[in-house]
């Protein structure tokens, strides 16, 4: 589900403001299937259609993985879409998808940490989005990647 952060009436402004830059971290652990996964995550989202905003976000409130616009909503709901992406990336999903790690504590602290990112922006008359991105990536395998816009609100 898509939330507006304005009226409708607000879809026809946009700003600039929202492509200043943004703190980057760098994984604890580099090498790992975390870093990994976002790279394809963003290789993913650019290829359909999305621009990157921010990678690896840090604020006060929280982390979030990949910020990205859609601009493909203007068409459908007459707003560009800013889009938090949780990217979830194991090398087994013989137990449980990827995306079930996801769970309401993380959910919410993404959702916190994007407040975070709106409030310090001029981002009136943009739509919000929650998605996730599940890769498996089984050694010797192709990644499979799996992309769940609107997973949570």
């Amino acid at each position: 589900m898509q939330s507006s952060m304005a009226d409708s009436s607000a879809c026809a402004g946009e700003s600039a403001s929202i492509f200043k830059k943004s703190k980057k971290s760098k994984h604890a652990g580099d090498g790992g299937l975390g870093p990994v996964g976002e790279k394809l995550a963003c290789k993913f989202l650019r290829k359909a259609g999305m621009k990157i905003l921010a990678t690896n976000y840090r604020c006060p409130s929280g982390e979030i993985d990949i910020i990205a616009l859609d601009k493909s909503t203007r068409k459908a709901g007459g707003c560009e879409t800013i889009v938090f992406v949780e990217v979830k990336t194991r090398n087994n999903d013989a137990y449980t998808d990827p995306q079930s790690a996801v769970d309401s504590d993380k959910r919410r602290r993404i959702r916190k940490a994007a407040t975070y990112y709106l409030s310090t922006r001029d981002t009136s008359g943009f739509a919000v989005r929650y998605d996730i991105i599940a890769i498996v990536a089984k050694p010797g395998q192709e990644p499979k990647i799996t992309h769940i816009p609107a997973a949570f609100e």
